[in-house]
């Protein structure tokens, strides 16, 4: 049935400008401006950003044919190379959120260099742990996307249509496979919201909407706990599962109004339910000992290996501030539990993007 679902966006390439859900709108992009211009605590979250884009004008592209670091352990080859040819896509991001802010065309030219390298060599793999690393590019594209030439964006346009496309038919949702259900499917339908509202492909939203409903009654259960927990008995995989799905559903509500952050499954699960479940973890009101009794042997392997995190610990409560910071969009009340965890560094990138964007209810 998934193979139904192919993508043909090259007549977007043509298209009218059209709002952007993913990033920032030409209002928003102007609202944050001024905000950086006039707040000092903005301008200090965004110097960071800056730097990266001032930076990445003397960088050269770095593509990879295939990105290949799923499963593997901290120290291969693959992996190493892997994780430094992702390393483009904060650059792209910083480059084409430069460019809309200040109208330098060097920032958007430079930007365009690393989004046609990638659309020439990458070769997508379906893999959503590995395709979710390239969130901010597909990001930084939203932002620059008509702002290219139409064959630049009709070549770009049909590697993500690609990439999209592998991870519908990914090899991970085949029956009776645990990353059907587990934090994998939730970076999958991540990249493909991602994608979809990108790239304006309104004939596969209901494929989204339809499969966020079914994600959330499978990977989350009623108590706000959920399947990645019970399998790694780990927080951290209970965050790692709610980020995707929190910016999946962030893109989705402003594009088309829809909430899926209390929406509830019939099993009476929701997102809402699983942030409230993490809450407690975070205030230090209760602690857990992270991967102690995880049935995963990769797990495990990493522990062996020493790899930071992996190892038998306490969870550390700011790790989790990323999913409390992502549903502050929909429930602004969370910015106080931010601030009392982080005392006056309360603030972050995510909640400056929660300020400067319009809410649609």
């Amino acid at each position: 049935m998934a193979k139904l679902f192919v993508f043909v966006f090259l007549i977007c390439a043509y298209a009218p400008v059209k709002a952007q859900f993913v990033s920032l709108s030409s209002t928003e992009v102007k609202t944050l401006a001024n905000a950086i211009k006039t707040d000092d605590k903005v301008r200090a979250i965004f110097e960071p950003i800056k730097t990266t884009a001032e930076k990445a004008l003397n960088d050269h592209p770095n593509p990879i044919e295939k990105i290949t670091s799923q499963g593997l352990l901290a120290g291969n080859p693959a992996k190493t190379a892997s994780l430094k040819a992702v390393d483009d896509a904060p650059k792209i991001y910083a480059l084409a959120l430069y460019y809309r802010l200040y109208n330098d065309k060097q920032y958007l030219n430079k930007a365009t260099e690393y989004l046609t390298a990638w659309a020439k060599i990458n070769q997508p793999t379906g893999d959503p742990i590995d395709g979710t690393k390239l969130e901010d590019l597909i990001a930084g594209y939203d932002l620059v996307r008509d702002k290219v030439n139409a064959q630049t964006k009709a070549d770009i346009d049909a590697w993500l249509d690609k990439f999209a496309s592998e991870q519908i038919n990914s090899e991970s949702l085949k029956s009776g496979k645990l990353t059907a259900i587990n934090n994998w499917n939730s970076h999958r339908l991540k990249v493909i919201t991602f994608i979809v509202y990108t790239l304006h492909s309104k004939k596969q939203e209901q494929y989204v909407n339809d499969e966020i409903e079914k994600q959330i009654a499978q990977n989350l259960f009623v108590d706000g706990s959920g399947f990645d927990f019970k399998q790694r008995d780990a927080l951290h995989y209970h965050v790692y599962t709610l980020e995707p799905l929190l910016k999946a559903i962030i893109v989705i509500n402003r594009a088309t109004g829809k909430n899926y952050y209390t929406f509830q499954s019939k099993s009476q699960s929701s997102i809402q339910q699983s942030v409230q479940f993490l809450m407690p973890f975070i205030t230090g009101e209760k602690t857990h000992i992270e991967f102690l009794n995880s049935t995963v042997k990769f797990d495990r392997d990493r522990a062996a290996n020493h790899e930071k995190g992996y190892e038998p610990a306490n969870f550390v409560p700011k790790s989790g501030i990323l999913v409390l910071s992502l549903a502050s969009y929909f429930d602004p009340s969370l910015q106080e539990i931010i601030k009392k965890v982080n005392g006056d560094n309360y603030n972050d990138w995510q909640l400056v993007l929660n300020k400067v964007r319009t809410h649609i209810k």
